[in-house]
């Protein structure tokens, strides 16, 4: 499955390809043969890039899950960050279940978004009000990014694990706790869009099954 919003990027790029691809079985050219190359990779890549696979997020009402595939990098503050490196899957989840209270989206500059000073980058801030209290979701740009897809709107209702929007190329997502949650991952965890737990409600013991 691809991400919502990829297709037209895809068919532009897969357009492209083969039409360079058949200028240079016609003209014999070899700048246009090694072009062909370039771009029929460039193709392969982005399908690669906008896969959406699917994902099970198991009913938890007492549970945060990760919004995004990657590594976590911060769990200071109350807020878990993950960075997602080029090879992540960049199809971001709703952490929890919840009503969209507000969303934002702010500009700013595009430096690394692992750096600590990338608060400052473009970003778009959602907040789902939820049974917990509010929990705020903020999908950071990177270096590579031009831009930040949200599938939502204000007013929406959400669930655990469902789609809420894309950062296309490297980038970083913040996630921050209600007050009653406790963060249950390390920095170095790989985590997985609605599928990883990141923090759980305080006393909560989940069974083992």
């Amino acid at each position: 499955m691809l991400a919502k919003d990829s297709t037209s990027w895809i068919a532009f790029m897969g357009f492209f390809a083969l039409a360079v691809t058949i200028a240079s079985f016609i003209t014999g050219l070899l700048s246009l043969r090694y072009l062909s190359y370039a771009t029929v990779a460039v193709f392969v890549f982005m399908v690669w890039f906008f896969r959406d696979p699917d994902r099970t997020t198991k009913i938890c009402d007492h549970c945060l899950f990760s919004a995004a595939d990657g590594k976590v990098i911060d769990v200071s503050n109350g807020k878990v960050c993950v960075f997602m490196n080029i090879h992540n899957v960049h199809v971001n989840r709703a952490p929890i279940s919840g009503k969209i209270r507000s969303i934002e989206h702010k500009k700013g500059g595009h430096i690394p978004a692992f750096n600590k000073d990338s608060d400052r980058n473009e970003r778009t801030i959602t907040i789902i009000e939820s049974s917990h209290g509010d929990v705020e979701v903020t999908q950071i740009a990177g270096v590579l990014v031009r831009r930040i897809v949200s599938y939502l709107q204000e007013g929406d209702e959400v669930v655990s694990g469902q789609k809420i929007g894309m950062i296309r190329f490297g980038s970083r997502v913040d996630v921050s706790l209600p007050s009653n949650f406790e963060i249950s991952c390390k920095v170095g965890d790989r985590v997985y869009a609605g599928e990883s737990m990141i923090a759980k409600e305080k006393g909560f013991r989940r069974k083992q099954k």
